[in-house]
């Protein structure tokens, strides 16, 4: 496990993906290649009155050069004064945070289930199971958003050589209704006999619910990828603990915030 660093570093590139959703690249960072699908930065933001960090999910990285990518939507002060961040602005990282995904088995099929701005750590993972020698027909990718305009980074989507099937509420893009609903199908019309695929989740707290029931529901085991106010992000703080099923709490920023399903009460 990698040491976390708390880092200066300056934005390499910026790029809008949408109306509300933005894109980062940092750097130049060390040890970047610690790095792992899951895990998170705290993100200060100098020159603002912007006290607390922001946390934000791992959305790829060059270990040569040493960049690291973020993406986000713009929801509050804080995704504001990112999103007026230009070129060799600097900022202070602190990570690798978090516990990252578990890697499944190359001969399991997976299911990975994202939800607007939970693209981000899902892909990654994709690509890093490629690199790996997974066979990309053996990963799909179900994204959910409430227009077409929440189906953000389609082009790296279709060069990753998934299956993808996006859904959207109003239609606009994909097949119209939740995106959970197709889940439900996969996993209704499961052979016994046959493989069950790994569920990774990574998205609003409604959708990971409804994963997570499904998941216990049907018996296919995964992991859930949580969102939680990180006011420190090491563990301090406590600001982002929750009830396990089995009794006890967890931090998501420490244990998590990936945890797997049937893990935590949601």
């Amino acid at each position: 496990m990698i040491k976390p660093f708390c880092r200066d570093s300056v934005v390499l590139k910026k790029k809008r993906l949408g109306d509300e959703y933005f894109s980062l690249t940092f750097g130049p960072l060390p040890r970047i290649g610690g790095f792992r699908p899951g895990h998170f930065i705290q993100l200060q933001l100098p020159g603002t009155d912007l006290f607390f960090r922001r946390p934000m999910s791992v959305a790829g990285i060059e270990s040569e050069p040493g960049k690291l990518d973020i993406v986000f939507r713009v929801v509050g002060r804080g995704t504001l004064a990112m999103s007026r961040l230009r070129s060799g602005d600097s900022v202070n990282i602190l990570g690798p945070l978090g516990t990252p995904f578990k890697l499944p088995r190359r001969s399991e099929a997976v299911a990975l289930v994202a939800g607007g701005v939970g693209i981000p750590p899902l892909l990654f993972l994709a690509r890093v199971l490629i690199t790996r020698g997974f066979d990309p027909k053996k990963i799909v990718l179900y994204y959910g958003g409430r227009t077409a305009a929440d189906i953000i980074m389609r082009s790296q989507i279709k060069k990753s050589g998934i299956q993808f099937c996006p859904v959207t509420e109003d239609g606009s893009f994909g097949t119209r209704g939740l995106v959970t609903a197709p889940i439900m199908e996969l996993l209704q019309n499961i052979d016994k006999d046959r493989l069950r695929p790994r569920l990774f989740a990574c998205g609003p707290q409604g959708m990971l619910k409804a994963v997570n029931e499904l998941g216990i529901k049907y018996g296919v085991s995964g992991q859930l990828s949580l969102e939680a106010p990180m006011p420190c992000g090491v563990g301090i703080c406590l600001g982002c603990v929750v009830s396990l099923t089995e009794g006890g709490q967890a931090r998501v920023c420490k244990e998590g915030p990936v945890f797997d399903i049937g893990e935590v009460m949601l």
